[in-house]
């Protein structure tokens, strides 16, 4: 049996958060949870074996920082992926791509 895959997802835009975690979802191997402020997805992650974090909509700068730091000290090989918009398509290909380069030695 596969591993599934865990993602956190970190938006400010409840609707599109849903969105998102909904079309990731439609993996089977591939699970999802949603957080709307820095706090809440630090506490996520500190109590949850993400793979991937993914940027969503409406963060700003100085939290994009303080929450990509936090996760590189906690977990240095954490994939993060900034998805901002353009479709199911274009989702699916950032995180697979993205697990593909982490199975890579080269990348």
């Amino acid at each position: 049996m596969l591993m599934k895959i865990n993602i956190l997802v970190i938006g400010r835009h409840e609707e599109i958060l849903q969105t998102v975690v909904r079309l990731i979802h439609k993996n089977e191997q591939w699970c999802a949870e949603a957080a709307s402020t820095d706090e809440d997805a630090m506490e996520l992650f500190n109590t949850n074996p993400f793979d991937i974090v993914l940027l969503s909509s409406g963060i700003d700068e100085d939290s994009e920082t303080r929450l990509c730091a936090h996760f590189r000290d906690k977990n240095p090989s954490i994939i993060i992926i900034q998805h901002y918009g353009g479709g199911s398509g274009l989702l699916s290909n950032e995180i697979l791509q993205a697990l593909e380069k982490r199975k890579s030695p080269n990348a």
